[in-house]
């Protein structure tokens, strides 16, 4: 593996992130029909991995706050430098998310809170940081998934609330609450969060994070994925991404058939 990338640590960045994540158990259920069940929750982990990691290295974002309950999961974002708040209202992704963007602002009361998926390992701290500037203006703002349908990001500033409406449809959900859209080019890590196989494909021709990286080439999954219907092409699938200046993507598998 590349040398691990060093987190930011500047306490004046603006952001406190709130990153959703349901029991490894539960977690990727799509996703299995690729990867198959036993390896399901190990990527699950490994996104959120790679996804905490690179949002601690943009240098827009103060800190992270992981809303879980898996105590796995728990503890090695914490290891990472994430915060851990248990998910007590157990009411789902946006219970979840509201409550953690409470859990943040009962420390710092006027903090600017963004909720970030926890299924994009492909992410770079430049383009967040990107996507966190443009959303500074406005009281909410929120980027659209990859596929223009979803949400992968949902800012609140100072004294707004977060009001998520994530899940199916969110990207209308969003601008019916009022919620401004990010329009933003050169941020695709940020839009493309992972529920299948597919999806897991486009995030490697973009460049997996290193924990990602390590499961999906230490397996046959890439192959079968690959393999699993014709694709375009695959734009820049071998580009090593940086976190905070330390290379952190490891190189990519060879494209399989059907690629």
């Amino acid at each position: 593996m590349d040398e691990e990338f060093a987190p930011h640590t500047d306490r004046a960045a603006l952001w406190s992130l709130v990153v959703p994540l349901k029991p490894l158990r539960l977690a990727k259920s799509r996703l299995a029909v690729a990867t198959g069940d036993a390896l399901r929750p190990r990527l699950a982990l490994a996104f959120a991995l790679d996804t905490v990691g690179a949002a601690l290295a943009c240098p827009a974002v103060r800190d992270v706050a992981v809303v879980t309950d898996d105590p796995t999961a728990a503890a090695e974002l914490s290891a990472l430098g994430a915060r851990i708040v248990p998910d007590t209202p157990a009411g789902g992704l946006n219970a979840a998310l509201a409550h953690g963007a409470r859990a943040v602002r009962a420390l710092r009361p006027r903090a600017a809170v963004a909720a970030l998926n926890a299924d994009l390992p492909a992410l770079r701290p430049a383009e967040l940081a990107l996507v966190l500037s443009a959303a500074e203006p406005f009281p909410r703002a929120f980027l659209a998934d990859a596929a223009g349908i979803g949400t992968t990001l949902l800012t609140a500033g100072p004294g707004v609330e977060l009001n998520p409406a994530f899940g199916g449809p969110s990207r209308r959900g969003h601008l019916s609450t009022g919620a401004v859209e990010i329009l933003l080019a050169g941020v695709d890590s940020v839009r493309r969060d992972v529920d299948t196989g597919d999806d897991l494909l486009r995030a490697a021709e973009l460049g997996l994070g290193p924990r990602t990286a390590l499961r999906y080439e230490g397996t046959a999954a890439h192959e079968e994925i690959a393999g699993d219907g014709e694709r375009g092409g695959h734009g820049e699938s071998g580009e090593r991404g940086e976190y905070g200046g330390h290379e952190a993507y490891g190189p990519l598998p060879a494209p399989g058939p059907g690629c």
